[in-house]
Parts: structure tokens; sequence; C-alpha cells
């Protein structure tokens, strides 16, 4: 009996959130003769978790935007429910503890949109009309982008249909949140989140801030079962409606003829043949290692993907510590702390390994998964995304001490910033995940995992208006934080869905041309 069948509809590259959506999305409209090969032991790629000495441990996830309430649905909620995938969401208490000491500062904001500005008018003011209508400016420019990114419309349509995203697009968020005249102070306070999307304020686009701060605003979840159940449940659905799913399966060489792709090529040499390749894969490391012939690479691919800048990657500390969080003075579940929230500034930081990180991200797990360790224990990390340019120059021998000293660092800023009592002999558990670990357990390029960055000349809305131009061969799609939507695990949950709107509507030109 052979391994695997002689044709497959589909070849999904990579097991993680977004290939796993893509097929199942497929399933929905009756797309079923589908094969995922995953290239390491467990579905999920970064959605995951480990275990070290009995404790499961978050790699991971902080937090799932677009769930919503069991009444109230968001997109990605509304998703997993449709596709039958259970999930048990915990609801996130706060947005974000903000700590600056340089500045003054040290708030704590809640979801909802008068919330937020209520507890910045607290801190700084007379600012709370200006807070609330920039709030209100977010969602409706998120509003804007859901329904656009599955409606098409013209440039006149849009203006009368969507005209506060028309105003914006194409500003950065530094321009457009001038225009309310904030203090200094306010605008600090309404900082913190660009990290999650890669870019400095000044370059990163209005819309896409929007889009972050109305998400994060409505709510935020985590699974119970940590990240990685969602990638289980994902795998048992799929497997369920028919698809193959193979882990320990590393597809090498994507095949192509005459700018159409007709199969792939597994590391031990299985020859698979397909209509349809979807690639978690980085287009950096398909277009430059892994579509054969590689004279069927287009010049265009290749500008592409030179002319695309990667965003950060993760330098992450995480911690079981002994004793519960309020015992060690752990009083927030999210908490953002810097030596500034100049992000011109934080961007040089990010660009050495020379000095101190001045800004980081913590996540106490334990405030919004009080079961995530055993009572009694702390589930802490530490995390700073900077650029992975400069990590091509950490050698094999000064890894170890390498990861040792960025630890030290990370957790001397933190207790600086914060003031909790220094806790390094509580420390029971600890592992330093870098770029280097990205890359070695998903194979994500040169251990990306927040795609290409967010700029003014690339985002969500410029990759939509190229989607056309962007493909380059016939079949072959790409699923990842490389997608169109970008990075975070929500719009992994997106961009696996685009791939399969793609695939369909590839299919339903194929077939009316052929006049079935």
């Amino acid at each position: 009996m052979k391994f695997y069948k002689d044709h497959y509809e589909v070849v999904i590259i990579g097991g993680g959130l977004a290939g796993m959506a893509c097929a199942l999305q497929l399933q929905a409209w009756g797309i079923k003769d589908i094969l995922i090969l995953e290239k390491h032991n467990l579905p999920g790629g970064l959605a995951t978790d480990f275990v070290r000495n009995g404790f499961e441990i978050e790699a991971t996830l902080h937090e799932m935007m677009s769930i919503g309430t069991k009444d109230n649905r968001l997109k990605v909620g509304k998703f997993f429910d449709d596709m039958g995938v259970d999930i048990d969401w915990l609801h996130v208490p706060e947005c974000y503890r903000v700590v600056l000491p340089n500045s003054g500062i040290d708030a704590t904001l809640h979801e909802g949109y008068e919330t937020v500005a209520r507890e910045i008018d607290a801190k700084v003011p007379g600012t709370y009309d200006k807070v609330h209508e920039l709030m209100l400016l977010c969602r409706r420019v998120y509003d804007s982008m859901n329904i656009l990114s599955v409606t098409p419309m013209s440039k006149v349509q849009m203006l009368l249909k969507h005209p506060d995203f028309v105003k914006t697009v194409g500003y950065s968020a530094t321009e457009v949140i001038n225009t309310f005249d904030l203090p200094k102070k306010a605008v600090e306070m309404l900082t913190p989140y660009w990290i999650y999307v890669g870019n400095r304020m000044d370059d990163l686009p209005f819309t896409i801030y929007a889009f972050l701060m109305a998400d994060y605003f409505t709510g935020s979840y985590v699974c119970r079962g940590y990240s990685h159940e969602m990638s289980m449940k994902m795998q048992a659905k799929v497997e369920e409606n028919g698809a193959q799913f193979e882990l320990r399966q590393e597809v090498t060489k994507i095949l192509v003829k005459n700018g159409k792709v007709y199969g792939v090529r597994t590391a031990r040499g299985d020859e698979i043949s397909c209509d349809y390749v979807v690639s978690a894969a980085y287009p950096n490391k398909v277009y430059t290692r892994m579509i054969e012939p590689a004279s069927e690479v287009p010049e265009g691919a290749l500008k592409m993907v030179n002319g695309r800048a990667l965003s950060v990657c993760p330098v992450s500390i995480i911690m079981v510590l002994e004793g519960r969080p309020e015992e060690l003075g752990i009083t927030n579940y999210s908490t953002f702390s810097g030596d500034t929230m100049d992000t011109n500034e934080i961007w040089e930081n990010y660009k050495n390994l020379s000095e101190p990180y001045n800004y980081i991200t913590t996540i106490c797990l334990n405030y919004a998964n009080p079961n995530c360790v055993p009572d009694g224990y702390t589930q802490l990390s530490i995390t700073a995304l900077p650029l992975n340019d400069p990590f091509a120059d950490v050698t094999e021998e000064s890894y170890f001490d390498f990861k040792r000293r960025l630890a030290n660092e990370m957790i001397e800023k933190y207790l600086r910033h914060t003031g909790v009592p220094d806790f390094r002999d509580k420390i029971v558990e600890i592992e330093v995940e870098t770029p280097m670990t990205v890359a070695h357990y998903v194979g994500a390029w040169k251990g990306s995992i927040y795609g290409y960055s967010h700029s003014l000349s690339d985002h969500a809305v410029a990759r939509l208006q190229m989607k056309e131009e962007d493909k380059f061969i016939e079949g072959l799609e790409f699923a990842g934080a490389h997608g169109m939507s970008g990075d975070g695990m929500g719009p992994q949950i997106t961009n696996g869905r685009a791939a399969a709107k793609a695939i369909r509507e590839d299919k339903e030109r194929k077939e009316k041309e052929a006049g079935k």
C-alpha cells in the first residue's frame, strides 16, 4: 500500500494555523482532496507549547484577536465556530499596562473605546474627547478594511461608503494621530501596540495601526489549553473532514512546468502530484530554493522578495517561577515597559546586539488562564521584537552565553521598569527563544515570525491591490505570516482563508472556460 495517493487536488506545505485554516475553508466549499505535509512532529507551527519537568508552558500566544463573545462572535471566532472547531476561549482581563519611568507614565488600559478614553483622561486630563474620537476613527477604518477585503468596489464607491478609510490611507500612524493634537504623554500611552506589527510609527500605515487598536480594544482571548489547543483541534477537524495530514514530512521542492505547479517532492524523495500548492514557506525560500527547475522562477518573483523587508523577530525569556504572581509582586497580565516610547529610537536600538533592549513586553499568563501552571507557580514571559539582521553574526560557540546575557538584561529591565522584586532565585524553569530557535523548529525564513514589515509602501491594503501582479506561478498560493494580511495569530486564519478563496476562484474560472 502506497503512503501517498497518485494525485491530490491540493497539497498544503506546513500544518500551521494558516495551512489548516486554508484546508478547513476549502473543505467547507466542498474541496476535500487535500494533503497537508508538516516537517515538525507536531501541528500548529508557532502555535504550540512545550513541557519541562512536568510544566506545560505556552511557547507563543499572548492573545488572540477578532474572537468576540459567544453571543457576538467576530470574524475569527465565527470561523472557528462555523468550522466546528470548539476552542475554550478565556477572556483577557486588560489590554495592557504601560510603564515608562522616564515619562512618568504607569497606566493600565482596558477594553472599550470609551473606557480607554476615560483611563487616559484620568492620567492626562482634558483628553477624553480626542482620544475617544481617535478610537472611533480606528473602528471605522477597521470596519471598512473588513468589508473591502471581501467586497470589491470602485474608487468612487469607496469614497462614498468608506470616507475615513480613503482619507487616511497612505498616511502614517504618526501623521494621523498628530491631527488630534494630543499631549505627548497621551500619545505615548496609545503607542505600545506598535511592536506587534513591527514597524516604527513614522512608517507604520495608519490603516494597520487603526485595525490593530480597534481589534485589541474590543477584547482579546487566550486558549485554556494554550495555543496548541487550536492546533490540535484544527488538525483533528481537517482529518475528520477527509484530509490526509502527515507529520515529519518536509517538502523540499515545488515542481513546476510551463509556469504551473504539478506537484511537490519531499525530503525522503516522494514525488506527489497535485493541481494546487499552498505554501507556508516564505516566498524568499520558495523562489530561491524550492522551485524545480529554477528556470521556472520568473524574474518578477525575485524582484518582489528582494524588494520586501522582513519584519521583526522574537527574543523571549519564558519562565516558570515559584510563587503566585501576587506573592512575587507581579500585578498585570500584559505590560509594555521601556526607557522610551520614541519608536525611532527603539528601532535603532533593535538593530544591534551590543546594548540591552530599551523596550520590552511582558506577559503573566496566570491572569488570563489561572490554571496555566499548578497552584503556587507563575508563568511569565519577557519579549523583545528586534530586527533579525544582527543575529547573523552570532556564532555557534557564543550562542549559549549570548542567550544567558539576553535573559539577564531583559529580566533586569523588567524589574527596573516595574519595581517588581528580583525573582531570579525563584526561577524553576527557563527557556530563551531567539530567531535561531524559530528557524530550527519550524523552519521560518531567518527565524522571522512576523512576515514582511508593514510600511507605507508595503502593507495589507497595497498587497490587496497588487495580489494579481504578485502571482507568478499558476496554482501556487501562500499562507502564513508572509501572506496578504500580515502577521499575528488571527491574521494567519485570514491568510489561510484568502489562499482557499484564490483556489476556489481559479477552479470556478477554469470550469467556466471549460463550459462545465
